[in-house]
């Protein structure tokens, strides 16, 4: 009865990832008459309790900071936004390009790169805590929604794309090319050989990109917002700066509001043009004839030129020394770690109990773990947490609880 639906796009460049050939998934299952694997994989992702849990994580901004600044959901969808763009203009499958972009950021702590500093130095005597290895954790074991599996049981390029999207994580001898690979990423390669030594396919590449793409400019748009610094503090910036003198010549007297705006969704499209510039240009010197061509190229095809690089890497720069070490932000930074080193030190000690949540019966698994699987499941709990949540458990657990404002 569903032979006349189409299912899935059959036009994608031949460079793409076909849902056809999937490598599959950890646990087999029926192919759906109705939905390409792929769409399979972004609806799971969009239908998971950690999709959910995005919508109270910090992006910058703590959660009550304002209604308007980004959350990790809010942002999410705006990378699926470009990731789409850029996917759409290459002809390679969306569905896998945006199942990516909504899950890349499933494993971020509470307070954002604040929380992951913190559980990081607290994890170091059992291998350490890292986001992409935590949304890998996430996807594979910790939601616990269906009957026959852990996890979402995704398919082999959607798991490859969430932990390679940056780039291979070993060399053609397995060292790791940025220091040790995260543990959980090694069990889980151990289980499902998800190829670590060579690139992504082009849909995970674009979603990389689109993040750094949403980021800067967002970040910007949110610090402008927050008051950290004003319009004329842009000028400088390579890129940016250009876009401000030209809305300014276009609206003279415009307001603060309305010109940020206008930079802003400027600053997105001259950098997709840019990207699909390059990734065109290097598709066509290439010629690649199949997602596995791809793969084997040993570079990154989907980037900026060196210019808008240049400007990337200014822009990063300008937000590191404006925002991100910005009085206020670093006075809410050091306040939120405290929140973190607390809770992790009152589960571990066991002086505390971890309720339970997610399906998950935290203490029943603590109780016969042995100290590093204690260790990374106190980690789990907590990297679950939204920064809302964190907040009402320091309340519940201590007598004082820093008001991260």
């Amino acid at each position: 009865m569903f032979d006349d639906i189409s299912i899935g796009r059959d036009n994608l460049a031949a460079y793409a990832c076909q849902w056809r050939q999937s490598r599959g998934r950890l646990f087999p299952e029926p192919v759906s008459p109705t939905r390409s694997e792929f769409q399979r994989d972004r609806d799971r992702v969009i239908h998971s309790t950690a999709f959910r849990r995005l919508k109270h994580k910090t992006q910058v901004f703590i959660h009550h900071e304002g209604d308007h600044y980004r959350t990790r959901l809010t942002h999410s969808i705006e990378v699926a936004q470009i990731t789409r763009s850029l996917a759409r203009a290459l002809r390679v499958d969306e569905d896998l390009a945006e199942a990516l972009a909504l899950s890349h950021d499933f494993g971020h702590t509470p307070f954002g790169h604040t929380g992951e500093e913190v559980l990081d130095e607290l994890m170091r005597p059992w291998g350490g805590f890292d986001h992409n290895a935590q949304s890998l954790r996430l996807v594979t074991r910790l939601e616990r929604r269906y009957a026959e599996f852990d996890g979402l049981n995704l398919t082999w390029e959607t798991l490859e794309g969430l932990v390679k999207h940056n780039g291979p994580l070993v060399d053609d001898m397995g060292e790791g090319l940025k220091g040790p690979v995260p543990l959980p990423i090694l069990e889980f390669n151990a289980q499902f050989d998800l190829d670590l030594a060579r690139h992504s396919g082009i849909e995970a590449q674009c979603a990389a990109i689109a993040d750094d793409i949403a980021y800067n400019a967002h970040d910007l748009d949110d610090a402008l917002r927050a008051g950290l610094f004003d319009l004329d503090a842009l000028g400088e910036l390579p890129l940016v700066g250009d876009l401000l003198r030209t809305v300014r010549e276009l609206y003279p007297g415009l307001d603060a509001v309305r010109t940020t705006h206008e930079i802003i969704r400027r600053q997105i499209t001259a950098m997709v043009e840019d990207v699909l510039k390059v990734a065109i240009a290097n598709i066509v010197d290439l010629a690649p004839a199949s997602d596995e061509d791809v793969r084997g190229v040993g570079r990154t095809l989907v980037r900026f030129s060196a210019p808008v690089a240049e400007a990337d890497r200014a822009i990063k720069d300008f937000l590191y020394a404006h925002v991100y070490r910005a009085p206020s932000i670093v006075a809410i930074r050091e306040d939120a770690k405290q929140v973190v080193r607390d809770l992790f030190r009152a589960y571990f000690s066991g002086t505390a109990k971890m309720p339970d949540e997610w399906g998950m019966n935290w203490q029943a698994a603590l109780a016969n773990a042995e100290e590093d699987k204690r260790a990374r499941l106190v980690a789990d709990f907590l990297a679950g947490m939204t920064d809302r949540y964190a907040i009402n458990e320091h309340q519940r657990l201590f007598d004082a609880t820093p008001q991260l404002r």
